[in-house]
């Protein structure tokens, strides 16, 4: 299978070449193919540099488009590409690699059209889970996500996920610029594609400062929970 792995990526000159080199050192031991594609999203640190420095394929966007954006424009890379699985794996040093098999399994066994990496699913997946406010914020979520679609989502924020061709090809037309891992899951779930989670381990980040403050968690949360309220239902 042709494996893609999207890294987004926004000021990340502290973790990106750690994220990326992880990847390859991960490739060389197990002797796996993983790609990998960086989505510069506008920074205006030293990440630009690093990528052309270290030759890293990649892709710059002349401005910040978002989390949404960015990775919008990996999935139409992978669409454009031929690949059979897309990952999306950030760039903060949070997700690791070694999990990506266990991710791609349930694809590769057509049991699943996506899977998110989840800290939640079984009570101890990850000793890294995050601060209390943002998992009151993904229990709502979760919550909401279940009545609308009837289907439990415990790790609704996950940016560790992979997507088959199907859901590559849905992604390149539609994907929410505004909380796009809980708001393209729902859209997923309501188009009647399988999705399933498997436990991963999470870090925390290794460099740099989150852009979530506390006020933009509680933002997050409201606004997500109402968008999932008025999402209308599509049907492949």
């Amino acid at each position: 299978m042709k494996i893609l792995m999207i890294i987004p990526a926004y000021n990340e000159e502290e973790n990106i070449l750690s994220t990326y080199n992880s990847i390859v050192e991960y490739n060389k031991k197990n002797k796996t193919n993983y790609d990998i594609v960086v989505i510069n999203d506008g920074s205006k640190d030293k990440t630009e540099e690093i990528l052309v420095k270290n030759k890293i394929n990649h892709i710059k966007l002349v401005q910040n488009l978002g989390i949404g954006g960015a990775v919008q424009t990996g999935y139409k890379y992978a669409y454009e590409h031929g690949y059979d699985v897309a990952i999306q794996f950030d760039g903060d040093g949070q997700h690791d690699v070694n999990y990506v098999k266990k991710i791609v399994e349930p694809i590769k066994n057509k049991k699943a059209n996506m899977v998110i990496g989840s800290r939640f699913v079984v009570d101890d997946a990850s000793e890294f889970k995050s601060t209390k406010l943002r998992r009151v914020g993904i229990n709502l979520i979760s919550f909401f996500i279940k009545i609308k679609t009837k289907k439990k989502i415990y790790d609704t924020t996950s940016g560790f996920r992979a997507v088959d061709k199907d859901i590559i090809e849905l992604f390149t037309t539609e994907y929410p610029s505004e909380y796009p891992e809980p708001i393209s899951t729902v859209n997923v779930l309501k188009r009647g594609y399988k999705v399933d989670e498997v436990p991963v381990e999470m870090k925390p980040r290794t460099g740099g400062v989150s852009s979530i403050s506390k006020f933009k968690s509680i933002y997050y949360m409201i606004n997500v929970i109402l968008s999932i309220i008025i999402m209308k239902g599509k049907r492949k």
